[in-house]
């Protein structure tokens, strides 16, 4: 029987929970108007997590929830959350038809490949940030499973956000690595989705590559020592 969109969605939202609890942040889910600053307050996001100064307004859905109307509605939360320095939005996307590899795919990218496309998105990045932003992420995540492989680190799912938990959890990249990636993939979804955003700079698509690079260097090393 096919799991229903509301149950993926609550279970994507409790797994984030507990992710964001071990990077020390409080968590607050389907937050009260007492919980909410003011320019939250015509908003029911699912989650808020507060660490200090920072706070992360987190949306999870999956696409058969993905509605004009709650389109529109993300994308108004956005932008309010966009014009308040130390808020950041997150969306989440919860499907689970994405984590295997679809009919058409003839297997992920090699080390030379992803190294040559690499290139290709930061000369894209100067014109076409978006667009850099899509393409820098495939290549990182390409990366990602590589480097996860020649570690011999188990991955039972290709859910990105579950392979990078999987990585830092292994020590194979740092916890600033994995707050990049995270916020990368973040700005991704919001791209992939159709929502405007603000957030996408030169220097965010950079880190995203060096760590792309970073990630070969590593998979190198360790197929040399095999």
């Amino acid at each position: 029987m096919a799991t229903s969109s509301a149950t993926l969605e609550r279970e994507r939202l409790l797994q984030l929970a507990e992710e964001y609890r071990n990077q020390g942040y409080e968590v607050y889910f389907h937050p009260s108007l007492e919980d909410l600053p003011n320019f939250l307050k015509n908003y029911r996001p699912d989650m808020i997590a507060r660490r200090g100064n920072e706070a992360v307004i987190i949306e999870v859905k999956s696409r058969r929830s993905l509605s004009s109307s709650s389109r529109q509605y993300l994308q108004n939360l956005a932008q309010s959350v966009e014009q308040h320095p130390g808020w950041r939005f997150e969306l989440v996307m919860t499907n689970p038809e994405d984590a295997v590899y679809p009919p058409e795919a003839e297997g992920s990218l090699q080390s030379s490949e992803i190294e040559t496309r690499l290139q290709i998105a930061r000369q894209l990045a100067t014109q076409h940030p978006e667009s850099a932003l899509l393409y820098s992420w495939s290549l990182a995540e390409a990366s990602l499973r590589l480097v996860a492989e020649n570690e011999g680190v188990i991955v039972q799912k290709l859910d990105p956000h579950y392979l990078v938990k999987q990585l830092v959890t292994e020590g194979v990249i740092s916890r600033s690595e994995y707050q990049v990636l995270m916020n990368a993939l973040s700005l991704r979804n919001v791209v992939a989705h159709g929502f405007k955003t603000v957030q996408i700079t030169q220097e965010s698509i950079d880190q995203l590559i060096d760590i792309a690079e970073q990630l070969l260097k590593i998979s190198h090393i360790s197929a040399e020592s095999d």
